[in-house]
Formats: C-alpha cells, structure tokens, sequence
C-alpha cells in the first residue's frame, strides 16, 4: 500500500481500528475519538487463529494502526 492510501485512513484512538477519514463512528468498537497520527498498519483476517491478534488484543477482523498519537 502506498503512503498516500494509507494516509487516507485515521485511527481510533480506543481501539487502533483504521477507518476512511469520512467515517464518523469506528465500526470495531463505536468510538468518536480518532487520530490522523498513526504507524505501521496489520490487517486481521482471522483472529481467532493469528497470534498477531492475539499479542495486539484484536478481537475482531480489520485494519489496524500499530502505533496511534494523539
């Protein structure tokens, strides 16, 4: 993924979750709080079975920043 698609993505700051910018609510957890200030990114397809999800606390499937700022 380029820098400047992966630019077009925030973060939420509870859970780390990347939503496009024109998202309001995060659709992992519900959250408004979210952060254009994010690093590296991991995409969770089955996190039952990965042990990435498991290291990181990801319950669910997605796209995740692996570091937010505030």
């Amino acid at each position: 993924m380029s820098y400047q698609r992966a630019r077009s993505f925030k973060a939420c700051v509870n859970c780390k979750a990347l939503v496009r910018k024109e998202e309001e609510v995060c659709p992992i957890c519900g959250s408004r709080e979210f952060s254009e200030e994010w690093y590296g990114m991991v995409i969770v397809i089955n996190p039952e079975k990965s042990k990435v999800a498991k290291l990181l606390g990801i319950t669910k499937p997605g796209r995740y920043a692996l570091k937010v700022g505030v």
